[in-house]
């Protein structure tokens, strides 16, 4: 970790050529809650100039219900999901159209690109998205990505898109991967509340031990540990970055202010450095953003062969199922202590898996069909927890 902020030009950030800006509401807003103009045009501007020497940019906005609210009536942001996914529903139109009109000026189409968890997560939906983002780039096209929250549960939950810049980083493999907010970085401690230093450079999760964050929150704690810093809150950005920068891809934590500089390598914010290599982005989804529907509980060998030998899971090694879900969800795998080991895609519903419980898969086989000679969850489709 590095307090005092380094000499000369991060070359990862200002060589990058494909890059993902995620900007949050906060850096959109008045102070009654409105979108600004003046900030989405001086985004637009700092975009632009990056655009202009040839990098290919993806940019990741919240906003939507934010720019719904004046035109409901409403004078702050609701606390119900039902009006929230409203706020984001008038609110969407209008957010594009700034922004297409922004670019416009400098020459630049935009179009828009909602996703939900599920583009994310199952593979023949991550591929269509991945393929739609790659034709747009290609095509010159400045995409505008938001979650799609006016049918997505989950979003209000997100981290204000942060995770999901950090997943579009990975689908569309970008290298580099830029965060915005309206913090001109990460601090060893609450600047709020007394001496703080911002922290220059993170080279891997063991830097920010002992590092608070938000409201007493420490950093490396889990994604869902976040949510209580609020939405947006620098946790959120902490760990969006650390899933990004343990994927390969540089990132910076930065204010909106500084986006030219941080867009160009300059050494603003705060800079975590690429390690570690990029997964299938399923499994980057399972292990840091996925929301089992279920859990399963298995024996001892079972959690040895899944832990140890990295296999599948296999009907005979099941000892109990909770929950609703549908094949292809996301399930915990639980020992018998109910701790969780593993995540994992699961190719049975809920209800059929008590009877395959404790039966090998060719026993299956011969009484009830060669389709159910499989697994439960295969190793494909499994990260360790």
């Amino acid at each position: 970790m590095t307090i005092s902020a380094p000499g000369g030009l991060r070359p990862a950030i200002a060589a990058a050529t494909r890059v993902v800006v995620k900007v949050g509401s906060s850096s959109l807003t008045t102070v009654a809650g409105e979108i600004a103009d003046d900030r989405i045009t001086a985004l637009a501007a700092a975009l632009a100039a990056r655009h202009g020497t040839g990098t290919q940019v993806v940019l990741v906005s919240s906003g939507a219900i934010a720019s719904g609210l004046v035109p409901l009536g409403l004078t702050r942001r609701p606390s119900d999901l039902a009006t929230q996914q409203a706020a984001a529903s008038v609110g969407q139109g209008l957010l594009i159209a700034r922004y297409t009109a922004a670019f416009a000026q400098h020459g630049i189409r935009t179009g828009q690109v909602l996703l939900s968890a599920d583009d994310l997560m199952r593979r023949t939906h991550y591929r269509n998205a991945q393929r739609t983002l790659d034709r747009l780039l290609e095509l010159g096209v400045l995409p505008v990505v938001n979650e799609n929250d006016t049918v997505a549960t989950d979003e209000i939950r997100f981290g204000d898109n942060d995770r999901l810049a950090a997943l579009v980083a990975h689908v569309t493999h970008a290298k580099a991967l830029v965060l915005l907010s309206d913090v001109d970085g990460v601090y060893d401690g609450d600047p709020r509340r007394g001496a703080a230093q911002r922290i220059a450079e993170v080279r891997g999760q063991a830097d920010l031990e002992g590092i608070r964050l938000g409201r007493g929150l420490r950093a490396g704690r889990g994604i869902h540990a976040a949510h209580g810093s609020g939405i947006g809150g620098m946790a959120t950005k902490v760990e969006a970055a650390l899933i990004a920068s343990a994927a390969g891809i540089p990132t910076v934590v930065a204010d909106a202010a500084s986006a030219p500089a941080a867009l160009a390598g300059d050494p603003v914010g705060t800079y975590f450095a690429a390690h570690g290599r990029r997964p299938a982005t399923r499994l980057l989804w399972l292990r840091h953003a996925a929301v089992a529907r279920g859990s399963l509980r298995l024996d001892p060998g079972a959690v040895e062969a899944v832990v140890k030998r990295h296999a599948s899971l296999l009907p005979a090694g099941i000892t109990g199922v909770e929950g609703t879900f549908d094949a292809g969800d996301p399930v915990n795998l639980c020992d018998e202590q109910d701790a969780i080991i593993a995540r994992g895609l699961v190719n049975y519903d809920a209800a059929e898996i008590p009877a395959l419980m404790g039966r090998s898969t060719r026993w299956l086989a011969s009484k009830r069909g060669p389709e159910y000679e499989r697994e439960v969850v295969h190793r494909d489709d499994l990260v360790i927890l």
